[in-house]
């Protein structure tokens, strides 16, 4: 049975990637939704539904309003970003990295955690 809980939000364009974390998640009764775009956030936020957490490909964080948006999230919303070590992306204030190459169970580990200790 699956607990009542905002959705978990993995944004990447890497459609492997996001499926993969995302079907991980569910396996793990954590609803959650897989998006392309930060823009697809943005939208589902400004309809009214926030996250549980973002999980988001470095890739995606692009310009500075962007970064700026995300920064705001942080402070509400846990923010986990997925980085390379040799090529990092940009700072995201209040967020936290987790560094390529990683497993997506030690990925979906840490999002667990995250969440069992933002529900204490």
């Amino acid at each position: 049975m699956r607990s009542i809980m905002l959705p978990v939000i993995v944004i990447s364009h890497d459609w492997s990637l996001r499926g993969a974390v995302r079907a991980e998640l569910r396996e793990r009764n954590i609803d959650a939704l897989g998006f392309e775009k930060i823009d697809d956030l943005a939208r589902m936020i400004a309809g009214g539904t926030a996250p549980s957490m973002v999980i988001l490909d470095a890739a995606e964080i692009g310009d500075a309003a962007t970064r700026e948006s995300l920064e705001n999230l942080a402070v509400r919303v846990p923010l986990l970003v997925i980085d390379s070590r040799t090529e990092p992306g940009p700072a995201v204030p209040g967020a936290e990295r987790i560094y390529r190459p990683v497993r997506i169970g030690d990925m979906v580990d840490r999002v667990v955690a995250i969440i069992a200790e933002k529900n204490r």
